[in-house]
């Protein structure tokens, strides 16, 4: 800390008690000055011969026959006026960061220029301020935090505003010419390492990182923060990320952990104000600053301490640009009153609708440039599906809620394209456990739910849990029996090299299903008996027969206990008709039994006499 010490007398002021202070010599004071509460017993000429001011109060007081001066308003206080008075009595005073500014204000009020003393006080302290302080980075932001109390001196005297602009110009000096002290802690330096003789040093770190200063700036207020943030930005020459990271550092400082701290009468004014200015310091490219767990956190936080609307949609607005980066949790905003739920689901549908938007005004111009398709719009962005399997997480984590309604899970639901839904193992958990916390859904209500699932794009896994899942609905369960059954037969690379849309009959309902389920079955039989011919003919060519045939039989052997109970009844049933038709799969996926190569002939005349659903 830089420092200056004026005057090379001793030091002779003496306290008498907490309001009483003198200066001891051998000639009687002749002048009391109150400042504050306490009292000053002087001698005129030492101060006379300073401070322009003082000739005036004194002259006034003469005049009145009144030997004491009362200064009510004096900036800095009794400190600041002792200050003073030592530098007029030629006694050793030291000016440092901590009162340089008091003292400045001082002299200033009592008028100690150049025109009453050559040298005067005014003068040493500008120079003090220009040569040291305002050169050192600590120092300039210990000066502006003293700045607070001495307003409007401290703004007057352009103290505030050459503090700033000091911190400021210093905050873009490049990392490598940064040659001062700086204070960081949010990342571990170099280890210690040992030297031969075996004393131990940190290594020096070669390079500055870009954010060196954030942490030093965090102790200032609010007002003075927000100055400080703005003039760095007006200059231009700083990283939105370094921005990003300033703003995170400051309010991780002062922004309490707890809701109860966060919403306290007490603090609530000051967190909403510190919330809103940091949402107004944002780095104006939305894209680039914080990272999108920031952004939700501070979401939270804006929406319990009751921010503007307009600081909450530009919130809503930069965490939609960064919404691949969120984890479910960032998602898990509380509820207000008067919603029901356990979660702000609608803040997040907001969230997600903008996404969507977003990325198909992007994709609209990826097309336009390079005629890229859906498919290809997801291959070149992998944001679209991390936003697919984030959305099938949190639809898991909400669908817990007992008071989370059918309709908003759906909605949420279907606000993802299908481009960004690949595998539906995600979908799946997430009705499986809406239906185990809501046991009370009507059949349609389950069968509306489950539709919003295609079977065909569960991996193994999924399939085998759900084909003995008992809360779906009996129609699912078989469609992910079929339709295993088919793909553990022909093997998935059939499947992907025989696509075929086979979704034409109509839905019918649960009771004509169940009429008409005996007659699937006996489809399904011949396909299958098709299916078993081709292995034979494969086994006769070699390994890949082999392989086919293993996963034929394994998948019959990983049914559990109730799916093959249902398979077997359905197969036993089926062996008294002799009608073929097609059947359709409810929601979006397809009936296996038609996938079957070489079983066109059979589908293809059944299907001539009449359709029904099997699910």
């Amino acid at each position: 800390m830089k420092f200056m010490k004026l005057g090379s007398k001793p030091d002779a002021f003496q306290a008498d008690g907490k309001c009483i202070r003198y200066v001891t010599s051998d000639l009687a004071t002749d002048v009391t000055i109150t400042v504050g509460e306490v009292k000053f017993y002087l001698h005129k000429f030492p101060l006379l011969s300073k401070s322009n001011r003082l000739q005036k109060l004194v002259l006034k007081a003469s005049e009145e026959n009144c030997d004491e001066i009362n200064m009510v308003d004096f900036p800095g206080g009794p400190k600041a006026f002792e200050i003073c008075s030592k530098f007029c009595y030629g006694m050793t005073v030291t000016l440092n960061a901590y009162n340089v500014v008091a003292a400045r204000c001082a002299a200033e009020y009592l008028e100690m220029t150049e025109d009453v003393d050559r040298g005067n006080l005014i003068f040493k302290i500008e120079v003090f301020l220009n040569s040291s302080i305002f050169r050192s980075w600590k120092d300039s932001i210990i000066v502006l935090q003293t700045t607070k109390s001495l307003i409007p001196w401290s703004e007057n005297l352009k103290i505030v505003g050459r503090c700033i602009d000091s911190i400021a110009s210093k905050t873009s000096v490049d990392p490598a010419n940064i040659t001062w002290s700086y204070t960081y802690n949010r990342k571990l330096s170099v280890p210690d390492k040992i030297v031969d003789d075996g004393m131990k040093f940190r290594e020096k770190v070669e390079s500055v990182p870009k954010d060196w200063w954030v942490e030093d700036i965090c102790e200032l207020e609010i007002d003075l923060y927000k100055r400080v943030m703005t003039a760095v930005k007006s200059k231009g020459r700083m990283d939105g990320a370094v921005i990003g990271e300033a703003l995170k550092t400051y309010a991780v400082r002062w922004l309490p952990d707890s809701v109860n701290a966060l919403v306290s009468d007490a603090h609530s004014w000051r967190n909403k104000l510190l919330v809103e200015t940091i949402v107004c310091l944002l780095p104006s490219d939305k894209a680039v600053g914080c990272s999108c767990g920031f952004l939700l956190k501070l979401l939270k936080v804006a929406i319990l301490v009751g921010v503007d609307d307009s600081a909450k949609e530009d919130l809503v607005k930069r965490i939609s640009l960064k919404l691949h980066e969120a984890s479910v949790k960032d998602l898990l905003i509380p509820a207000r009153s008067p919603q029901t739920t356990l979660y702000d689901v609608e803040m997040v549908q907001s969230i997600v609708n903008r996404y969507i938007m977003n990325e198909k005004r992007t994709q609209d111009l990826d097309v336009e440039k390079n005629e890229m398709g859906c498919a290809d719009f997801v291959l070149g962005h992998g944001s679209l599906l991390s936003v697919g399997k984030l959305i099938d997480g949190y639809l898991e984590e909400i669908a817990r809620d007992p008071n989370l309604s059918l309709a908003r899970l759906i909605d949420l639901s279907q606000s993802i394209p299908e481009c960004a839904r690949p595998v539906h193992d995600g979908l799946y958990k997430a009705i499986d456990m809406y239906l185990k916390e809501h046991p009370s859904l009507t059949k349609a209500e389950r069968k509306k739910l489950c539709g919003l699932m295609d079977v065909k794009k569960f991996t193994m896994d999924a399939s085998m849990h759900a084909a003995q899942n008992e809360r779906l609905p009996l129609r699912v369960v078989v469609q992910v029996l079929f339709f295993e059954q088919v793909r553990a037969a022909a093997g998935v690379q059939s499947l992907a090299n025989n696509p075929r849309d086979i979704s034409h009959s109509t839905t019918n309902t649960d009771e004509e299903w169940e009429k008409t389920a005996a007659e699937d079955c006996n489809s399904l039989k011949k396909q299958m008996s098709q299916m078993k011919v081709k292995e034979d003919g494969f086994q006769k060519n070699g390994k890949l027969a082999k392989k086919n045939s293993k996963n034929s039989k394994s998948g019959m052997q990983l049914l559990p206990s109730r799916s093959r109970r249902i398979f077997d009844k359905l197969w036993v049933v089926g062996k008294g008709h002799t009608e073929n038709r097609s059947s359709e799969t409810s929601g979006s996926s397809q009936s296996p039994t038609s996938m079957v190569p070489g079983d066109t002939k059979s589908s293809g005349s059944s299907s001539r006499h009449r359709r029904h659903s099997i699910s």
